[in-house]
């Protein structure tokens, strides 16, 4: 059966119940948005039946792997249940991430006035666990920009892109060999060669800094894959290097030494442009 509604919003979990009820419960959009949870074979379930209760802007489907296979794992298994509803536009939110009152409304607006946009992420907000803010992460918005600089990092807050579902005829779900992490930063490349992509200049998520998250329990694997990523779409030119020689210092950094460079890095750009 077809939905009637025209964007989902794929959630994969794994043994965060509490997080994911605090993402959900801060989706709160004048759009109709449904809402798929694909859970990755969690030992530590969550109750389907507050999630339907509080949850009001959508239908809601629940998607469950038999054991864990990798979060890229339950994000293809995520699209191919959308793709076959024919939901038009999918977006993104992860457990313990929150979305700003809405946000994809936004977002889905965007796109419907950008037609040749085929995804778009935002700004965001990097707290911590305690809802401090970090700092604000404004990655760049053109398309001609982000070609560029995804080559030193990811230039797209994973938990903030709308994508059209079309994209995955030319560009693929998520790569399995990247399953266990960085599986985002692939799909990029992939979008990128073949659509137009963009970021809107405005912050539209809480992204939180975790001590359990991938980026933080699989960082080393997640950088020796981003580095895999870049020589799969390398070209000779400046950025595809400087991107490779980064990402191997990264290799040698701590998440907190990280951290703190992009926090003092994007304080000192807000200064900048407040004093402009």
């Amino acid at each position: 059966m077809k939905s009637n509604h025209s964007i989902a919003l794929l959630i994969p979990h794994y043994n965060s119940p509490k997080e994911l009820y605090a993402s959900i419960d801060s989706i709160k959009e004048s759009i109709e948005v449904d809402l798929l949870i694909v859970d990755d074979g969690s030992k530590v379930k969550f109750e389907e039946d507050r999630i339907l209760k509080n949850y009001t802007c959508g239908q809601t489907h629940f998607h469950y792997l038999e054991e864990n296979q990798g979060i890229g794992v339950a994000l293809n298994e995520g699209l191919s249940f959308l793709v076959s509803k024919g939901y038009e536009y999918i977006a993104r939110l992860d457990c313990g991430d929150y979305c700003h009152e809405d946000r994809l409304s936004k977002q889905i607006d965007y796109l419907k006035k950008n037609r040749e946009v085929a995804m778009v992420g935002s700004w965001a907000n990097i707290v911590n666990e305690q809802g401090d803010l970090l700092y604000v992460l404004k990655h760049p918005t053109s398309h001609e920009e982000i070609s560029k600089k995804m080559y030193l990092n990811n230039t797209f807050v994973h938990p903030s892109v709308v994508f059209r579902s079309s994209v995955l005829k030319k560009a693929g779900n998520y790569p399995f060999k990247y399953r266990f992490a960085s599986q985002d930063y692939a799909f990029f490349f992939n979008i990128m060669k073949h659509y137009r992509v963009e970021n809107m200049p405005e912050v539209l998520v809480d992204y939180v800094i975790s001590a359990n998250s991938i980026s933080t329990k699989k960082r080393r694997l997640q950088v020796k894959n981003r580095l895999h990523i870049i020589w799969d779409n390398y070209y000779l030119g400046f950025y595809p290097t400087y991107g490779l020689l980064r990402n191997m210092l990264l290799l040698l950094l701590p998440r907190w030494a990280t951290t703190g460079l992009k926090k003092a890095v994007f304080k000192k750009q807000d200064k900048t442009v407040n004093n402009e």
